[in-house]
């Protein structure tokens, strides 16, 4: 067994650190770049362009004064950016009680194992050693749980501010070409993803470095510890999903089915009361919502290999940079993402409409390519040629090869997932075509080819996921899921980068019919935002197919320890648990689509009285009370998230205290195994119900023009689709690859106490 690495320790910590640096700083040029753009009215700046020609603005040739149609960007923008701001600190307030209230559980709970003892014991995998007390570990994992929900929160609030801080600039530099105002949005995307993955690794690194100089030679309990982190990333997430998601989705029904379907006018029109509550909710809902739930898997995933890493040979020997291999991983996943996106911003130009969605294809598949020499990389010099992996007691031999098929597995199956998301939810391909076409026959039908179309979506997904564990499991057992899991999530700055990418885009469409920019602004930005739906889908695709492998390597983790030799499927305690855990699901899904639907209820109800009692708005004298129906969706959306966000975080307790750790393992496994198919049919319905609505109103072939144009009964019955399907993938769907990772991560860092105190029911019958 040869344990010595090519990489020594000091590079390790020279590594991780100066990758992270390094994404923050590609960031922050990426923020000055789009900053550049100026918001306040001055002449035309003539020799901006990249091979030193003026650029010459449509407006111009057009007429329409230039200085309004800056100012009224202006304007537009600010109302979004204080909408969504105050959202989030409202959002916050609340959640910081909740992070209060649990971080206490943590420490109450963990600490009654040993009855607050402060004496060392024995440790749980290797008797004839101590460990740090159960006391202490307590302690850290507090700690832990409230830096992963900070930083988890900073990253949500960072991306929501760069988003609101681009759109109006995308606006803006449409005017010059599609190309421009492509850079803009993809940079902005950009400084988004850069920032979170950098931050998740850099705060993750820096406090197992701390931890380590109380914990010295006890990685057991040290690593047990940093689980807190994942715990905390995830909990934000689900709270910053289900709310944004609520937020987003009530505006969006309130301002479709009042201004498209009952009064006709286009969307995003500003004679329209739900327009700004509809872009804020872009923002704190697809960018503030997705980044959070991003770093919580990629912060789970870490835990998950790092837990599984510390009880196999590397945490025995103390070997540091084998040990922080899940982290090499990601600092070089930093790198290979800053190549990556140069590709799109700098190497290429796009010049036209055509050339968007294959731009944003490349970003995957560049990347992954580059990803997958990267992790070849790290393996042989970060790994020894051959090692041991604790497998459920007993430590299986693997080699160094293996663990880089292991996340090489997970980052194709990343990209497959992708591509076939992408497949089921683009308008240029025959499933969405076909929604389309069954619009002709009214709304009835066109829900019905969603539907179908989305539970078909499941069945590639599904069998990449499966391959993927079966062959990550077979080579380094429950380390090898986890690592996998990484590998998805490595390149995640670029993920992130295309995701972020469609809310600015949609956004800046807004915001150019709001402005009363010309119709061939609107069609640029139109084409960016339809690229940018497939790409969000894609991106929801990602964090769903990640969100399975990282449950199951948590579960993996949790069942080590917990002391379950097997997961005993005919015991009924393990049974009853499959069944009530593949109910979950379903249960939060009503949660979420109810909140969804009482929400654009009053949003509806307060548009149409605008409507009826403001005199002038629907000729555009008067302006509508926009402040009014922000107002609506905040309330309803900190109110309606709270259930839910209840349902997941009470669940493994209770569970785990009444019926112990074999019943909380099922549970585990029932709702990993429903969650995923729902959500990922959800998701694939509401998108290509999305694209199929766009593709009727471009009428950009022969078939589509038969189809529209705008206010045609077929386009009236795929708004009502888009419309259903809007909670279905803005809401419910992402939301549940937070509940299935959540339910894990938490059932994993209170194991210690379900172990010791679990199971109280079974203790008296």
């Amino acid at each position: 067994m040869g344990t010595s690495t090519i990489l020594p320790d000091l590079g390790t910590e020279i590594v991780i650190p100066v990758c992270a640096v390094i994404g923050i700083l590609f960031s922050l040029i990426q923020w000055c770049l789009v900053a550049k753009i100026k918001l306040s009215p001055e002449k035309p700046f003539a020799g901006g362009g990249r091979h030193g020609y003026a650029e010459s603005l449509i407006e111009e040739e057009e007429g329409v004064n230039d200085h309004t149609v800056v100012r009224k960007c202006a304007e537009i923008q600010n109302a979004i950016a204080e909408g969504a701001t105050s959202f989030l600190f409202t959002e916050y307030q609340y959640v910081s009680v909740f992070m209060a209230v649990f971080a206490v559980l943590i420490f109450v709970f963990l600490g009654s194992i040993e009855g607050f003892s402060t004496s060392d014991q024995q440790c749980t995998y290797d008797s004839s050693k101590l460990c740090k007390p159960a006391l202490a570990t307590a302690i850290f994992s507090t700690i832990s749980f409230l830096l992963g929900g900070i930083t988890s929160v900073i990253s949500g609030y960072l991306g929501m501010k760069i988003a609101t801080y681009a759109n109006a600039r995308t606006t803006l530099e449409a005017r010059k070409g599609v190309g421009k105002a492509f850079i803009v949005a993809f940079r902005s995307g950009a400084v988004m993803g850069f920032l979170l993955a950098a931050n998740g690794l850099l705060v993750l690194y820096i406090t197992i470095n701390l931890f380590k100089l109380y914990y010295g030679d006890d990685w057991e309990g040290l690593f047990e510890a940093i689980t807190g982190y994942g715990l905390g990333g995830s909990s934000m997430a689900l709270f910053g999903r289900v709310g944004g998601g609520i937020y987003t989705k009530a505006a969006d029904v309130g301002a479709d089915l009042v201004g498209k379907v009952e009064r006709n006018i286009p969307e995003d029109d500003p004679r329209n009361p739900a327009v700004i509550a509809d872009n804020v909710g872009d923002n704190v809902g697809d960018i503030a919502g997705m980044g959070s739930d991003l770093f919580g898997s990629y912060a789970e995933s870490s835990c998950a290999a790092l837990v599984v890493a510390s009880i196999s040979s590397f945490g025995n020997n103390h070997d540091f940079t084998s040990m922080m291999y899940p982290l090499l991983v990601s600092s070089i996943g930093i790198l290979v993402c800053l190549l990556t996106t140069l590709f799109a911003t700098d190497f290429f130009e796009i010049k036209t409409v055509k050339e968007i969605e294959p731009a944003l294809k490349y970003q995957l598949i560049i990347s992954t390519i580059l990803m997958t020499m990267g992790i070849a990389l790290v393996s042989w010099v970060a790994l020894p040629p051959s090692f041991t992996i604790f497998n459920f007691g007993i430590q299986k031999e693997v080699r160094n090869w293996q663990l880089f098929l292991c996340v090489s597995v997970g980052l194709w199956a990343g990209l497959i997932i992708g591509f076939v998301t992408e497949y089921f939810t683009s308008n240029a391909y025959s499933p969405v075509q076909d929604v389309a076409d069954s619009c002709r026959t009214g709304a009835a039908t066109n829900v019905i080819f969603g539907l179908a179309l989305g539970y078909k979506s499941c069945i590639i997904p599904i069998f990449a996921i499966a391959i993927s564990i079966y062959v990550s499991f077979t080579f380094a057992a429950m380390y090898g899921v986890a690592v996998a899991a990484l590998g998805m999530l490595s390149t995640i700055a670029t993920g992130l980068a295309i995701d972020a990418y469609g809310p600015i885009s949609d956004n800046a469409g807004g915001i150019a019919e709001m402005a009363g920019m010309s119709h061939r602004i609107r069609e640029r930005t139109d084409a960016l935002d339809a690229a940018g739906n497939t790409t969000a889908a894609i991106g929801k695709g990602f964090a769903i197919g990640s969100a399975a492998l990282v449950s199951l390597a948590l579960f993996g983790a949790f069942v080590s320890r917990a002391e379950i030799i097997t997961v005993d499927v005919l015991t009924p305690k393990v049974f009853i648990g499959l069944l009530v855990g593949a109910m979950l699901p379903y249960w939060f899904s009503a949660m979420t689509m109810r909140s969804v639907g009482s929400a654009a209820l009053k949003m509806v109800e307060e548009v149409r009285r605008q409507f009826n009692t403001i005199p002038g708005l629907m000729e555009g004298t008067t302006k509508p009370d926009y402040a009014t129906c922000v107002q609506i969706s905040t309330d309803a959306s900190i109110q309606e998230m709270i259930p839910p966000g209840a349902l997941v975080m009470l669940t493994p307790l209770i569970v785990g205290i009444f019926f112990g750790v074999e019943t909380l393992s099922g549970l585990l496994a029932g709702s990993l195994i429903s969650g995923v198919q729902i959500a990922i049919s959800a998701s694939n319905t509401g998108g290509a119900w999305d694209n199929a609505k766009k593709y009727i109103e471009a009428g950009a072939s022969e078939h589509a023009r038969t189809l529209g144009p705008k206010g045609s009964d077929p386009h009236k019955a795929a708004v009502i689709g888009d419309t259903v399907g809007d909670p279905l993938k803005d809401t419910s769907g992402p939301s549940l690859n937070i509940l299935i990772k959540l339910m894990a991560v938490e059932s994993l860092v209170f194991a210690p106490f379900f172990a010791t105190h679990g199971g109280l029911l079974f203790k008296f019958f």
